[in-house]
């Protein structure tokens, strides 16, 4: 982890860069957390450390481990299977609205094909932490177009979970590859007005990557 500079946010970052290493598992599941050494990688001291590990304690990412330690937490299967039940049911929300919108929304339909532009761009060689970016990126561009703001609103704190979630399956090339052909599907049918066939693409997409997350997950614990 590269060193930060002193600044006023300075938690805030370093939450933000632990959030980050627990994302792309440079902290994987299990690894217990030494305050003192990740204060000398990140080159500042404990009191920010502590502060921002007491922050992902309560959003439930790292749990008491010891004296005063923490260790990230392990992914529950069945917990994100409930995940994304709920965000199927927002997607399939977010897709319907933005499809009826799209026409009248020029600034959110330049944006949701940025998104998809990016995403197409991707290979083999970008980067994990890249394509969980490009992949949330997507979809809060069909957010946006949705027009809800609540939408986002009731999102927001379930993304790191989700983003744990997808480093599961996007560490797979194939899957990669898929998620992306389907991301274009649910685009082609919101940018064409289609609002049903976008909503159920939405909710297909959703429902498919829960599954796939939760047996990956299962498979690592079984093998574990």
């Amino acid at each position: 982890m590269i060193p930060l500079d002193p600044t006023p946010n300075l938690i805030d970052q370093v939450y933000a860069r632990i959030l980050e290493a627990i994302i792309d598992r440079t902290l994987p599941p299990g690894h217990r957390i030494r305050q003192n050494e990740l204060a000398e990688k990140l080159g500042v001291s404990r009191q920010p450390v502590s502060h921002a590990l007491h922050l992902l304690h309560r959003q439930g990412l790292v749990a008491e481990s010891g004296r005063k330690g923490f260790a990230v937490t392990q992914l529950d299967p069945f917990r994100i299977r409930q995940l994304y039940e709920v965000r199927g049911a927002i997607d399939a929300l977010a897709a319907r609205l933005a499809a009826g919108r799209v026409k009248t929304d020029a600034s959110g339909r330049t944006h949701l094909e940025a998104a998809l532009r990016a995403g197409r761009a991707t290979d083999k060689k970008t980067s994990l932490s890249r394509l969980i970016t490009l992949d949330v990126d997507f979809h809060r561009a069909i957010y946006r177009l949705a027009g809800n703001p609540a939408i986002e609103e009731m999102i927001a704190p379930q993304w790191p979970h989700m983003k744990r979630s997808m480093a599961t399956v996007l560490a797979e090339l194939d899957y990669r590859q898929s998620a992306w052909i389907e991301h274009e599907a649910i685009a082609a049918h919101i940018l064409s007005g289609n609002a049903k066939a976008a909503e159920g693409g939405a909710l297909a997409h959703a429902m498919s990557a829960g599954r796939m997350t939760e047996e990956r997950l299962k498979g690592s614990d079984k093998a574990a």
